[in-house]
Order: structure tokens, then C-alpha cells, then sequence
């Protein structure tokens, strides 16, 4: 009885969250159990959309992650005390934003799907193999996605690859390395590839909104990146460049990239549709009237008419300027790289949140050339991607330092606030056996209160500070979760 109330419960979970888009509205009856539920291709749908719009309540975790120990955001006013505390260095497990349960949420989705979609094929003879290994395909995108960004983010995480689905389910599951979580979604990713969908879904949202294999080839690159295998990163993007359906869009139209979204250079984005209440959070986290996020000096510096060339990306287009040393960002609120057209009424909260696009992946392979020593094919990648922006090009000397700091601070305008500086400059960090870690706390530390940077830099030395700690409920509640070693204080 406990496990059919426990399903109840489920499904009504899945029904309160399948609103992320059109292509999302396959709702299950309500009040099943699992007896009666997982007989029709429409339920491992709706499941799977509630992975999808679990997935798209994570955003501001994604802009907070990606952002706010870096270097191109500072907190406003309104910024919250847990947020403030990051910021600052000044972690400790009992920080709420350490709790990985949204996560883990939409990981225990995609587990039901992966684990139940082809037993459905029993009892639903109009559902193909080729339907259910397509979704599936998806399943296992977005948890690999998942657990990518949680090794980003907290290093060792616990490896659940079974959905929680009876009482006798084991809650107690350690922590697996991150060598051993990154294994085994690059192998679920290689596998499953094959299956993932094609642009062969009937509009835009769906094409750009779902795990294509454009996709399945971008996240792997990343992850060949963040391992520095460079060869790997290579072939990644090269299979994206060779399906011929992606292009960097022109100067000209570059902010169309978030308004209205879904161009030709996006190869995979969060849905938002205001008109539907499909609300994200960067809205609030970025409009001038909410003051909690800012661009930092160094973003002012790199995108301001007083300082910069930067025209396409630059001020009204990245930023918008209110007064004197007075920004906000521009990406998420304005309707066009005017500075002045605001997205209102439900528009205002329908900016979409892109994952990847392809001047992303571009200089992911830019990257791996320098440090392979390509540096003349690095270079004009990162050249091709600055004479969109209508600036001019760079020439470097031939050493992967400079390459590395070059592709950095292009990374920075041409992905300013999009959830990637904090994980970029980590990449860096780990680089070589952490050779350039002083120069990762440097970044660190910039932004925090003086009285706090000796010891803040001390600390840091040690790389597992880089990273969150588990929350401390999380200890408590699973009796074989060990704490981030940094954090045993």
C-alpha cells in the first residue's frame, strides 16, 4: 500500500510539472498507481517531458553556478544571503544552494523512463523500438547533462542509476569519483547517440528544446574538454559542423540568439513561453528593478561604450547601461540590441536559456587545437567567431598560454552571463596539474571583500575548495554520504 500511495504521489508530481511547452502537454490521467500506469508510449512521454520541465526550473541554479564565483557578475542589493556567501567564499554545508535535490529530481525521471520505456512496448503494439529508443536517447541526454554539471559543481557525486521506485530502494548510495561519473555518461552518451532525434520534430521548440543529435555531440565535446582530451573534442564538433545545420548568425542579427531564440546557431536551449505561464528565473535575476545581479567592472570594461570596441555584443546588447557605473544585463530582459526595447507582459519571462550554440562549441575546438598546438586552425576560429562580433582579429604568439587566455576572454563576450565563466575558468585551473591554479584564485578573490582575501586565497590553494560542499541534510539523511574532504572543518 505504502509503494501504490508513493506512486500516486509520482504522478501527481509529473502532472503538477508538464507545462514547459507545447510539445509537453501529455498529461496523465489523474490519480493512477503504478499498476496502471506505464501501459502506453504517452506515459513514457509525459515522464520524460517531466524530466524536461524539472530540467527548466533548474536555470537560475545554472546562472548562479556558472556565474557567481567568477568574475563577470557582482550581487546587488536584493541578492540573496546564501548567494552572498558564495560569492564571497565563505561556503559552509549548511548553504541551501549546496543541495543537489533539483538535480537529482530530474535524474530519478529519466531513471523511470530508461528503466520502464520498453517494457510499455508490451502492452502498447503502436509503440516502435525505433519510438522508444528515441526517447530513451533523451533520458539519457538529460541525465548525463545532469551529472555533468553536479561533477562541475561538487566534484564526487553518488551515481544513481535505478529510479526510486518501491520502499526497498537503496537511498544510501555513496559517492562515486568523478572519473567514474564521467566514464560512464560518456559511454551512455556514445551509445545512445544513434537513437537521439534528428530535427525531425514538427517545429522549432521541439527541434531546438530537445536532446538532437547535435546535442548528444556538443555535451560530449564538453566533457572531452573538461578531461583535456582534445582529440575527442575535436571529432565532436567536427560531427556537428559536418551535418551543415548550424551557422553563426551575422553581426547584424547576433541578439536574436535570445530574442526571439531558436536560430540557426542553437543546438540545444531550455523552452520558456511566458503566454503559457512557462516562466524562467533570469528575468528576475537580471531586470534593473530586481537588483540582484550586475555586470561586474570587468564586464563594464569589456562591453561599455567608455571602454571597448565591442559593438554587436557589447553595451545594449550584453549590458545595458541606467547611469554613471550603473548596469544591468541586457540578455534576458531587452527585445532587441537597442538598450531601450524591453520584453514586456508575458514576453518578459520567455527568454529561453541556451545550453549550447555553436560559436560555443567553435571555440570548445579552438580551445583543443591550441593545446594540441594547432594554433594557426585555432586561430581562425577564434578570428571567424570576432569578425562576427565586427571586431578585429587577433594574432598571437604560438604557445598555448596565450591561446588559453585568448579563448578565455573571447569565451567571456561571446558568452557573457550565459552560465559557462565559472566552469571555463575551472577548466583552466585544472589544466596541466593545476600549473595556472594562482591564477584561477586571482579571479576568485577579485570580487571579495578585502578583509577576506589573504585568507580566501590561502584557503584556496587546495583545489577541492573550488568546489561545494554537501549539504549538511543530505549527511544527515544518507548515512553513506562522506563530506567534500574541504569542508570537514
Amino acid at each position: 500500500m505504502r509503494t501504490k500511495v508513493k506512486y500516486l504521489l509520482i504522478i501527481l508530481l509529473v502532472i503538477t510539472h508538464i507545462s514547459c511547452n507545447k510539445w509537453m502537454d501529455l498529461i496523465p490521467p489523474d490519480g493512477l498507481i503504478r499498476e496502471e500506469y506505464w501501459k502506453t508510449k504517452e506515459d513514457v512521454e509525459s515522464v520524460l517531458m517531466a524530466a524536461y520541465e524539472n530540467f527548466a526550473e533548474t536555470d537560475q541554479l545554472l546562472f548562479i553556478f556558472g556565474e557567481i564565483r567568477a568574475d563577470m557578475v557582482v550581487g546587488d542589493n536584493n541578492q540573496s544571503r546564501n548567494e552572498e556567501l558564495i560569492s564571497e567564499g565563505n561556503i559552509y554545508p549548511d548553504n541551501a544552494l549546496s543541495n543537489w535535490l533539483s538535480f537529482y529530481t530530474v535524474i530519478n525521471y529519466c531513471n523511470e523512463v530508461i528503466k520502464n520505456a520498453p517494457e510499455v512496448m508490451e502492452f502498447d503494439r503502436t509503440f516502435t523500438e525505433f519510438q522508444m529508443q528515441s526517447l530513451t536517447a533523451e533520458a539519457y541526454y538529460l541525465r548525463s547533462l545532469c551529472y555533468f554539471y553536479l561533477i562541475r559543481v561538487f566534484k564526487d557525486v553518488p551515481l544513481v542509476l535505478e529510479p526510486s521506485e518501491t520502499d526497498n530502494t537503496d537511498f544510501y548510495i555513496p559517492k562515486s569519483t568523478d572519473e567514474v561519473v564521467l566514464t560512464q555518461i560518456t559511454n551512455d552518451l556514445l551509445q545512445y547517440r544513434v537513437f537521439a532525434p534528428n530535427g525531425s520534430f514538427s517545429n522549432i521548440e521541439e527541434n531546438k528544446g530537445r536532446a538532437s543529435k547535435a546535442a548528444f555531440e556538443a555535451l560530449l565535446a564538453d566533457i572531452a574538454l573538461w578531461r583535456f582530451d582534445y582529440e575527442k573534442v575535436i571529432e565532436h564538433v567536427q560531427n556537428i559542423e559536418n551535418t551543415a545545420q548550424f551557422f553563426l548568425l551575422p553581426g547584424s542579427v547576433w541578439f536574436e540568439n535570445y530574442f526571439p531564440g531558436n536560430t540557426l546557431e542553437s543546438i540545444f536551449e531550455i523552452q520558456f513561453d511566458g503566454d503559457r505561464n512557462q516562466r524562467n528565473s533570469t528575468y528576475d535575476l537580471t531586470r534593473f528593478d530586481a537588483r540582484r545581479y550586475d555586470p561586474s567592472i570587468k564586464a563594464i570594461e569589456m562591453f561599455s561604450y567608455d571602454f571597448a570596441r565591442e559593438l554587436v555584443r557589447g553595451e545594449n546588447a550584453s549590458i545595458r547601461r541606467y547611469g554613471e557605473g550603473d548596469y544591468i544585463i541586457w540578455k534576458y530582459v531587452g527585445q532587441a540590441a537597442d538598450g531601450r526595447t524591453f520584453r514586456s507582459g508575458t514576453r518578459a519571462y520567455s527568454c529561453n536559456w541556451i545550453v549550447y550554440r555553436y560559436a560555443d562549441v567553435l571555440l570548445m575546438k579552438a580551445e583543443a587545437l591550441s593545446q594540441l598546438e594547432r594554433y594557426s586552425e585555432a586561430l581562425g576560429i577564434i578570428n571567424q567567431i570576432r569578425t562576427r562580433a565586427d571586431v578585429l582579429p587577433l594574432n598571437l604568439a604560438n604557445n598555448p598560454v596565450a591561446f588559453e587566455d585568448a579563448i578565455l576572454e573571447e569565451r567571456a563576450l561571446e558568452l557573457a552571463f550565459e552560465g559557462k565563466r565559472w566552469f571555463d575558468l575551472l577548466r583552466m585551473g585544472r589544466r596541466n596539474n593545476f600549473a595556472r591554479k594562482q591564477n584561477l584564485i586571482d579571479i576568485i578573490i577579485k570580487n571579495v571583500p578585502s578583509t577576506q582575501k589573504r585568507i580566501l586565497a590561502t584557503r584556496l590553494t587546495n583545489p577541492l575548495g573550488w568546489y561545494l560542499p554537501i549539504y549538511e541534510k543530505e549527511i544527515e539523511r544518507n548515512r553513506n554520504m562522506i563530506q567534500n574532504p574541504f569542508y570537514n572543518f
